[in-house]
């Protein structure tokens, strides 16, 4: 089974594959904290998986559709800090880095998350 994406060890340091990580949430699992959230949503951006961003992205917000970057070539992601502002929202600052037509590009964004009956979706974000 492959490394996932999102970057997610163990304690020890070990690169968690994807059926330990994000798989699951990219089967139908609901992601069970923000960060989860948000780092299967990096996996998705690696992977091309356009329904999973589509369906973890609150309706109040959610484009159409979404086209993503063809040749983007994701680096890494770092989750800079994460906290529930109450128990149905949250933030997630992150940065996540790719290269496109070989220029190196850094994606440094505070998102929001609310939890609708259950499940956590991304609302929005502020680039910082």
């Amino acid at each position: 089974m492959p490394v996932c994406p999102c970057g997610r060890t163990t304690a020890k340091g070990q690169a968690l594959n994807m059926d330990a990580c994000c798989g699951p949430y990219h089967a139908g699992q609901a992601a069970p904290d923000p960060e989860s959230l948000m780092r299967s949503r990096y996996s998705a951006f690696v992977l091309g998986d356009v329904l999973y961003l589509l369906a973890t992205w609150h309706t109040s917000q959610r484009p159409a559709e979404l086209m993503l970057e063809a040749g983007a070539k994701w680096l890494g992601l770092q989750i800079k800090q994460h906290h529930l502002r109450d128990e149905d929202s949250a933030e997630v600052e992150f940065v996540a880095r790719f290269r496109l037509g070989g220029k190196a590009t850094r994606l440094h964004e505070r998102s929001r998350f609310v939890r609708e009956q259950g499940c956590w979706f991304y609302v929005d974000g502020d680039m910082l």
